[in-house]
């Protein structure tokens, strides 16, 4: 039986909204098409501006988004006690969410993998808090080793969606163009069937399944000790969080940055974004719980919090607006807008989710994407109206 009111950690939810901002600017040069163009075409605003994408972004904000999920599980599987079907039954709906968001939406989908090693984290939960943390840092160091001795384990998959792209005609010099100028959903399903190849391959060939299942015992972690719960007990954790975060990310961060700008060795590439992504990420979330352990009361902690607790609607949201924007589908922006004022439309579309966000929560229980998932988990139909006084 579900319960209808739990109680919400305020952070939590504003850290979820603060990472959606992340995922926004991190996504939508792909929706834009900008990253599919030829570089000979960037002009040196984008340079610059790919520069601070790398720097501050890439790679930082699916670590924390990455970590809040795995943190979220975590609570639910304890929760559940030694009863874990309904744990299995929301990963599988969740599966099942990313799926279709694969397979209709967009290719770029994280929330099925999410729930493939949501599945494994049952398999931890006698571990004791050293064993999650020696875990995670072998999760996390796993693809620097797997690249090193398996160069090649995604060929199969990449000859894969290499074949579907001869077949559907969508070819490396006409990739960034195609989206934009699809004119039905027939032509968009066709990339997208592709796209689903692709994105398999970029989950092997990057190892993100390893990258994922560390990062959310990591959260097991912090669900073990609930930083969550008592910000104040834990300043100083979160202190030394913050400033080894940046002492050993901020360096790293420049060297990953001329690495991804430049080309080399993938090997090379993969230490570097070890060292920078994920204690840049662990910086940003011990900093943005300082700030908050501060001001509690301030107000920008209920605008991310607001988005943040509709953090699967608003996820799929941005893959609503990507197509709609830049899409022929819809208004066919793709291809045709520089790297910064893709950004700056990033920042407008999370804008305007933060107030229908507000709008939705004054009125619903739920985000609807929340709602349905809760729903197919239970097997049966929940409220979604608040209580009027």
């Amino acid at each position: 039986m579900p319960t209808i009111q739990k109680k919400r950690y305020l952070v939590l939810d504003a850290l979820r909204g603060f990472a959606l901002l992340g995922i926004i600017l991190a996504n939508f040069p792909e929706f834009s098409l900008w990253t599919f163009a030829d570089p000979g075409t960037y002009s040196d605003q984008d340079m610059v501006t790919r520069a601070c994408q790398y720097f501050f972004i890439d790679g930082k904000f699916y670590t924390l988004f990455s970590i809040l999920f795995g943190i979220g599980f975590s609570i639910q599987l304890e929760n559940a006690g030694q009863k874990t079907g309904t744990f299995y039954r929301r990963m599988a709906v969740l599966f099942a969410i990313g799926l279709l968001h694969l397979l209709f939406l967009w290719s770029g989908d994280i929330l099925m993998l999410y729930a493939a090693m949501g599945m494994l984290l049952p398999l931890f939960r006698r571990l004791s808090t050293r064993g999650l943390l020696t875990a995670a840092g072998i999760f996390l160091v796993l693809p620097v080793i797997s690249d090193a001795l398996f160069p090649h384990l995604a060929d199969p998959l990449e000859a894969g969606y290499m074949s579907l792209s001869d077949r559907y005609g969508i070819t490396e010099v006409g990739f960034a163009a195609w989206l934009r100028d699809a004119d039905s959903y027939g032509d968009l399903n066709r990339f997208l069937r592709m796209g689903a190849v692709e994105r398999m391959w970029e989950f092997v060939s990057s190892h993100r399944y390893f990258k994922v299942l560390g990062l959310f015992l990591l959260g097991y972690c912090i669900v073990r000790h609930r930083v969550y719960a008592d910000l104040d007990s834990h300043r100083g954790m979160l202190r030394k969080g913050l400033t080894l975060g940046l002492a050993v990310g901020l360096p790293v961060s420049a060297l990953y940055t001329w690495s991804s700008m430049t080309g080399g060795s993938t090997v090379l590439r993969d230490v570097f974004y070890l060292f920078s992504v994920y204690p840049m990420g662990l910086a940003y979330a011990a900093g943005f719980c300082l700030l908050f352990e501060r001001r509690p009361e301030a107000a920008a902690w209920r605008v991310f919090s607001a988005t943040g607790r509709m953090a699967c609607t608003n996820y799929l949201g941005q893959s609503v607006f990507g197509i709609l924007l830049f899409y022929g589908i819809g208004l066919g922006w793709g291809a045709g807008v520089d790297l910064l004022l893709t950004e700056v439309i990033a920042l407008g579309v999370y804008v305007l989710q933060v107030l229908f966000s507000r709008f939705w929560l004054e009125r619903f229980r739920f985000g609807p994407v929340e709602w349905v998932w809760r729903m197919l988990t239970y097997g049966q139909r929940l409220p979604l109206w608040r209580d009027r006084a």
